[in-house]
């Protein structure tokens, strides 16, 4: 069953997720969580409406009630449960796969998330070897659960709204489900928002909204110069990440975000402990201990930090990948509250964001993420990590297998990890303040990685 992944269910429809798959899945949960009550939402795609219906009868067959989010992001599934205080959430969304993808995210009570430690092996095998639960005496209810009004006053409340400056904005939704909350949003905020790719649209007809893509970008950024804007933002489908541009159109990694947002936190919660990953590191450390804070290092993913964050209880958890978590919002993630956050500490420092941003990236230099394909003659994930690993043994001063392998040195480092969901490898490099020694480590790592 290939739609069942290491945190949630995805493929492609209706080869892979089918309305069947989706009944069974809704069947599944009901066991596997033993909910009263699950909020459901869905994504723009054009499979999403009939996939969240089948879900929505495999739920109430099982005697579940079922509160309908509506079209919405990942993140008003969460709310919706752990505000509402229900006892479970399911999303459809693919986020940024393409047209023909659909998928299904899943959380239970408190918005804590179902991966495959904690359920979805479980649910998998339930299906397989078809020990799902007969219909219930009692189906379940189906109601409409409008979140509107309370998850605006839950994003809005992150901010001081009379300390914000009116900043141009350009805000590309890339027609997933964002420009529907920029759309409520903008008469609570003094913003002139360029709105592009701006309706729903599961077709795509730009393009696959996946900013992480450097073609993606080009439309955002030509919009940031010839408007002026201050800043300009841009989203995956069901937009739980955000990504940033600064004034001059530069697209910002979601690294140096993470540090920026922790300071912001640390100023308000002296002392407090914040959650990172550990594909680059230096940056996010040193503001934090400068900060008087405490880093917490921990394996990437949204399951892990989300775990993690509640056992050391963190103020705020970020990921280079854009993934922002914030303690007030169940530990989730969420693509609306970073971008309120960086615009409100633009508009009380009176600082453009490259500003911002600037110093950070000149004192710690990153490649950004760079993936290498897995082929008979370089081997395997494990063999890949042996090799690079034998290759620096003698030189690295520390080595860490949270996440991969990580190797730090006097003046770089580097972490190199598989895929969870494709035959290949991610590479980090970051160095101390200087640019062409983490260019030079760079290439000598990937040659490492080619020459199998």
């Amino acid at each position: 069953m290939q739609s069942f992944k290491a945190y949630d269910i995805r493929g492609r429809v209706p080869d892979e997720l089918d309305p069947e798959l989706c009944y069974q899945i809704g069947q599944a949960y009901a066991a596997f969580v033993k909910p009263k009550c699950v909020a459901i939402g869905r994504d723009i795609r054009r499979s999403s409406a009939m996939l969240q219906e089948a879900v929505t009868r495999g739920l109430t067959d099982s005697g579940v009630d079922v509160a309908d989010v509506g079209l919405c992001g990942s993140e008003s599934v969460y709310f919706a449960t752990f505000a509402y205080r229900l006892g479970g959430g399911i999303m459809i969304t693919a986020s940024h796969n393409p047209p023909d993808y659909n998928g299904v995210k899943l959380v239970r009570e408190q918005s804590r998330p179902i991966s495959a430690d904690t359920g979805l092996r479980e649910m998998q095998a339930m299906i397989e070897q078809e020990s799902l639960p007969p219909r219930a005496a009692h189906p379940g209810k189906v109601s409409t659960l409008d979140i509107r009004a309370r998850y605006l006053d839950q994003l809005l409340g992150y901010v001081n709204r009379s300390s914000l400056r009116p900043l141009k904005v350009v805000v590309n939704a890339g027609n997933g489900g964002a420009g529907l909350v920029i759309d409520q949003l903008e008469p609570h905020l003094p913003f002139e928002f360029i709105k592009l790719n701006h309706a729903p649209d599961g077709t795509f007809p730009h393009g696959v909204p996946n900013p992480m893509l450097e073609q993606n970008r080009a439309a955002t950024i030509a919009a940031i110069r010839s408007s002026g804007a201050q800043v300009g933002l841009a989203w995956d489908g069901d937009f739980d990440r955000c990504f940033f541009f600064d004034e001059q159109g530069a697209f910002i990694e979601g690294y140096y975000l993470v540090g920026l947002l922790a300071a912001s936190f640390l100023r308000r919660y002296h002392g407090a402990r914040i959650v990172h990953d550990p594909r680059l590191t230096w940056n996010t450390i040193d503001i934090v201990q400068q900060h008087g804070g405490q880093p917490v290092l921990c394996k990437s993913g949204h399951a892990f930090i989300k775990q993690k964050m509640r056992e050391v209880d963190a103020v705020y958890g970020g990921e280079m990948s854009a993934h922002h978590y914030f303690r007030d919002f169940a530990y989730c993630d969420s693509g609306m509250i970073p971008w309120l956050l960086v615009l409100a500490i633009m508009s009380e420092s009176g600082k453009p964001l490259s500003e911002l941003v600037g110093e950070r990236q000149r004192l710690f230099p990153a490649s950004g993420e760079i993936n290498r394909g897995l082929t008979a003659a370089t081997g395997d994930v494990k063999a890949v990590l042996a090799r690079v690993q034998q290759h620096y043994q003698a030189r690295a001063r520390s080595i860490d297998f949270t996440d991969g392998l990580s190797m730090e040195f006097d003046r770089w480092r580097f972490n190199l990890r598989g895929s969870n969901t494709e035959p290949l490898v991610r590479l980090n490099v970051e160095s101390r303040g200087d640019v062409a020694l983490m260019q030079a480590r760079t290439a000598e790592v990937l040659r490492l990685l080619d020459c199998g």
